[in-house]
């Protein structure tokens, strides 16, 4: 069947192929990773995918918001071919690779507010984090850090040990690391509090002042406060007006650095270099990862040059800026900058938005199955949350995993998140005609429930 857009929607059960390599993984890969469906892919551009039957997928997933500039972009593919010509690894921890200073460089270029900021590069979301972690003991001298409910930050120890989405990612692998404390995330869909915005003063950011510091932990004692400035696993949640300024002024107060989680967020998808931009708050750390370098593996730890004070050989990584990964990652900047990308982030998000708020009206009228509680999102990172009830807003899990899986079978990749939400994080190239596309193709999956 074929979409508007004349993409060819998959309207049958994964075929042999895919079957195939599913029996195959089962066999020999860690049981430990999430399969959400039984997509095989074979190849992939711009904003289709195809699996290893000829199936093709419009793709609102991007590799978990990865791929910002679609995939396989002719010039980001050029630049990591060329440079695999040149060379593949020397090691920037030990010696001068000019590719690793030049992606430091321009991520300092881009980094918000007139500090000067120092780059250290690795290869994931989770290795960023681990660097802002110690960066922040390393430097204030303190011993805890605070983070939000919701969180994800990585699935290794000290990133671990930040997460607060789900009880499966901290299960089995107590103790974590201590001095870690986390309190409610501006969720004002669902308050942890029962209060309304504007009238509420921002009383989650009290909260931590007030009863966490005032009762706990010694303010002076707290190294950094991690958060994300638009929550990605948690349920892409959009605090409010005034609460991470709020937030950056409490840190202000105690010394406590601000580390601005960016490896979802970052890097165009919100329509500005970094989300946090959108309040025109300068953290202290940025982490970014993800949609760096377009699918290869590179990540960031951007810190003021005051704070990364740390001395020689305290951090390191062999594998981290590889030569590859940062020549896409510096096509991926040029891309996104040149061929205005966050500008179309803007412009089709706006439209994706309208479209699914339109949906979310509707859909309060049908009398059955799961309803839209709440349309957010800044730029391309938009969230659905699915509710069983308007009033209620009981959490709608497993019509949300329903959802997703008639996405699949209707030919659009999408991925749940928070308790019951649906994301949608194509990459950046997408048109407004494949975004109604998508709007269209998950109408008909929620009516199907």
């Amino acid at each position: 069947m074929a979409s508007e857009s004349g993409i060819e929607l998959k309207m049958t059960p994964p075929g042999p192929q895919a079957q195939a390599l599913v029996e195959r993984s089962n066999r020999v890969v860690s049981p430990s990773l999430p399969r959400v469906y039984p997509l095989a892919v074979k190849r992939a551009s711009g904003c289709i995918v195809e699996d290893l039957d000829g199936n093709r997928f419009l793709d609102c997933a991007a590799g978990i918001a990865v791929c910002s500039t679609g995939h396989c972009h002719p010039r980001v593919v050029r630049a990591i071919q060329e440079q695999a010509e040149r060379l593949l690894h020397i090691c920037g921890a030990d010696f001068y690779d000019p590719q690793y200073i030049a992606l430091a460089e321009r991520l300092a270029s881009i980094a918000p507010g007139d500090e000067r900021w120092r780059v250290f590069l690795g290869n994931s979301g989770a290795e960023a984090v681990e660097a802002a972690l110690k960066l922040a003991r390393h430097h204030t001298g303190r011993p805890y850090a605070v983070a939000f409910f919701g969180a994800f930050h990585g699935r290794t120890m000290g990133a671990v040990s930040l997460t607060a989405s789900k009880p499966v990612y901290h299960r089995g692998f107590a103790p974590l690391l201590p001095g870690v404390v986390h309190v409610p995330y501006a969720y004002c869909y669902r308050c942890a509090y029962n209060l309304t915005y504007p009238a509420c003063n921002l009383a989650c950011v009290d909260f931590i002042e007030e009863t966490l510091m005032g009762k706990s932990i010694p303010p002076d004692e707290v190294a950094a406060i991690f958060v994300e400035p638009v929550q990605g696993e948690g349920g892409y949640i959009v605090p409010p007006p005034g609460w991470l300024e709020k937030l950056r002024a409490l840190c202000d107060r105690y010394g406590i650095l601000l580390v601005a989680d960016e490896v979802q967020s970052g890097m165009g998808r919100t329509g500005k270099w970094f989300a946090i931009e959108h309040w025109n708050v300068v953290p202290d750390i940025i982490c970014v990862a993800k949609a760096l370098a377009s699918g290869m593996p590179v990540s960031a730890m951007m810190a003021h040059e005051a704070v990364m004070t740390w001395p020689v050989g305290a951090h390191g990584s062999t594998f981290g800026g590889n030569p590859v990964a940062c020549a896409a990652a510096l096509a991926t900047v040029d891309v996104i900058e040149q061929e205005g990308l966050m500008e179309n982030a803007v412009r089709v998000g706006n439209r994706l938005l309208e479209n699914l708020r339109g949906l979310a009206e509707e859909s309060q009228h049908w009398g059955k199955g799961a309803v839209i509680g709440d349309v957010r999102g800044l730029g391309l990172m938009v969230g659905v949350e699915l509710v069983k009830d308007a009033r209620t807003k009981a959490v709608a899990h497993d019509e949300a995993e329903q959802v997703m899986a008639e996405c699949f079978r209707r030919g659009l990749i999408v991925l749940t998140c928070g308790a019951s939400s649906i994301r949608f994080s194509p990459p950046l190239v997408i048109t407004e005609r494949e975004a109604d596309t998508a709007v269209s193709i998950f109408a008909d999956a929620l009516r199907s429930i």
